[in-house]
């Protein structure tokens, strides 16, 4: 998954964390689960900057079943 993230405070940001949500979904689409995976943010991204960032998200293979499905739709930043 590719995420741009864009600066748009008034200092750099020089450290952070990025949330995913994963959903398992089944063939009628129906959410059965989300799994949260938590990445480091891409930094140092200046003021008024951008920074693109791709990230592999992994799920067990035993959690999603033949014809079910995986989408990552949730993304959260949280600067430290």
């Amino acid at each position: 998954m590719i995420v741009e993230f864009r600066n748009t405070g008034g200092s750099p940001v020089t450290a952070g964390v990025v949330t995913f949500g994963t959903h398992i979904t089944d063939l009628l689409g129906n959410d059965w689960k989300t799994i949260r995976q938590t990445r480091e943010l891409s930094t140092p991204i200046p003021v008024g900057g951008t920074v693109d960032r791709m990230w592999t998200l992994c799920v067990d293979s035993w959690r999603v079943p033949s014809g079910w499905h995986i989408d990552t739709r949730d993304v959260a930043a949280a600067l430290n």
